[in-house]
């Protein structure tokens, strides 16, 4: 985590209100300028904290971290920003102690939006838990759990990458015959990004991390077919059948959010609903714009580096883990780049 102060405090009451407790819980600041590690130092006698500051880690590197100090088989593996269900810890866990232990147990994140831009922006990018299907299903790394000998056997979060790292984690997981189980039920909350312009970023970001890593090739290439081929061409022709067809995919497109948004009108007020019902179409044009700006970056930075023939499957893995610097110690030399998160054991 990095400059966490703000949601910490609901982060750390919601794990002391587990049902079941943590036997310890390691924490990877990226090197906050806040008080994200004072809150920390507050929680020591509250919860079985150790606190491990990096600054400049990346994400994947944090979680690499965090995993190499961890002392358990099972880990729980969560985000800064977020808060947990009660029962989240003991869901995720339940199943490597019941019959045909899986080796991952994948949880789930739900919205909690505090305006109706977030509002829209929760019902247009996420999933309802009933729409997954847990074949396919990725766990994001806000809500998984599995067993750390899938890291000690040489898996690995991907140091190279920066934002994407827990896509590629799942994928490796899978390639390396790990057996998953979906468990809804192990709720985590976040906050949508508060304006459009985060949401554009955020997008971008995921984007340019998928064409680092050559993921989601065919969904960017339908995108990039939609909006730089097919749209231009209904423009330029003017068939009334181009314009009905057009249409007709804008409407299954926006079909899902303003299913998740009736679903939903009643947790909020009307006036949050309708705003939100506005906001729908304008959060997918911003979304595919963004992914539209970011992809080529990812690509001209992997072809740069390593060649585009090379993807997450083959570019390698700087495997040695970087020193880490704990609150308490003496100082040590650390790795330089951005990002960090916790990792929950």
């Amino acid at each position: 985590m990095k400059n966490e102060a703000p949601s910490l405090p609901d982060l750390l009451a919601s794990l002391a209100r587990q049902t079941r407790q943590p036997d310890e819980i390691v924490v990877v600041d990226g090197g906050s300028q806040d008080d994200t590690v004072a809150l920390l130092e507050c929680w020591r006698d509250r919860l079985p904290l150790r606190i491990i500051v990096m600054p400049g880690a990346t994400i994947a590197e944090g979680r690499n971290r965090a995993l190499s100090e961890a002392r358990g088989e099972i880990v729980a593996v969560t985000d800064g920003g977020v808060v947990l269900e009660p029962d989240w810890l003991e869901r995720l866990v339940a199943p490597f102690e019941g019959d045909e232990p899986p080796d991952v147990v994948s949880g789930f994140f739900e919205a909690d939006p505090r305006s109706p831009v977030e509002l829209a922006l929760a019902v247009t990018t996420l999933p309802d838990a009933g729409e997954i299907d847990p074949a396919r299903f990725l766990p994001s790394s806000r809500s998984v759990a599995f067993r750390r000998s899938l890291f000690l056997a040489g898996l690995r979060y991907p140091e190279w990458l920066d934002y994407c790292e827990d896509v590629v984690f799942d994928l490796r997981l899978q390639r390396a015959g790990a057996r998953f189980r979906f468990e809804p039920r192990a709720i985590v909350h976040y906050r949508p990004r508060p304006t459009l312009t985060a949401f554009a970023l955020q997008y971008f970001r995921y984007a340019r991390g998928d064409g680092k890593a050559g993921l989601f090739a065919a969904r960017h290439a339908v995108r990039f077919a939609t909006y730089c081929v097919f749209l231009p061409l209904v423009v330029w022709l003017r068939r009334w059948w181009l314009f009905l067809l057009a249409g007709l995919g804008a409407a299954t497109y926006l079909r899902r959010p303003y299913r998740r948004l009736w679903r939903r009108r009643a947790d909020f007020p009307l006036g949050w609903t309708a705003r939100a019902a506005v906001l729908i179409p304008l959060v997918r044009l911003i979304g595919d714009g963004a992914k539209l700006a970011g992809y080529p970056v990812g690509l001209l930075w992997r072809a740069r580096r390593y060649g585009l023939r090379r993807t997450w499957r083959t570019i390698p893995e700087r495997v040695p883990l970087p020193p880490a610097v704990r609150t308490g110690r003496t100082p040590q030399p650390t790795a330089s780049r951005d990002g960090g998160t916790p990792a929950d054991a």
